[in-house]
């Protein structure tokens, strides 16, 4: 029996040898129609994999109007700006007054059963 690097070698060269001298027919015709039907039933379950990741991703994308035209959204408040009491601002990206939270959050809480809320900033 052939061990490690012996054993390596042999296999690199059988494969060298697969990939690089024979035709696609040829490798094809040494396949049994069993690995044949995984290779395709994987190849197929690859194509659907990616085609729901590409519709998802879209899909699930939280920010769906505020500054899409930036690669990053990013506000600053300076804390001089800020009025005595409570400010909320919004981390669900819904609000029509963002960055400020208008409690649209209660409405996408609702739908998705997601539990966000606005973050809360208090000056005295």
């Amino acid at each position: 029996a052939e061990y490690g690097k012996q054993w390596y070698q042999r296999r690199v060269r059988e494969h060298y040898y697969i990939t690089n001298n024979l035709s696609m027919a040829d490798l094809l015709g040494k396949l049994d129609p069993a690995t044949a039907g995984l290779c395709l039933a994987t190849a197929i379950f690859g194509a659907a994999v990616g085609y729901v990741y590409s519709q998802r991703s879209s899909a699930n994308c939280c920010n769906t109007t505020i500054k899409k035209e930036c690669p990053k959204v990013v506000d600053t408040v300076d804390i001089e700006d800020l009025a005595k009491g409570k400010t909320c601002y919004c981390r669900c990206w819904q609000s029509k007054k963002f960055p400020l939270c208008d409690g649209s959050h209660n409405k996408h809480n609702a739908m998705t059963c997601d539990n966000l809320g606005p973050l809360v900033i208090t000056k005295e």
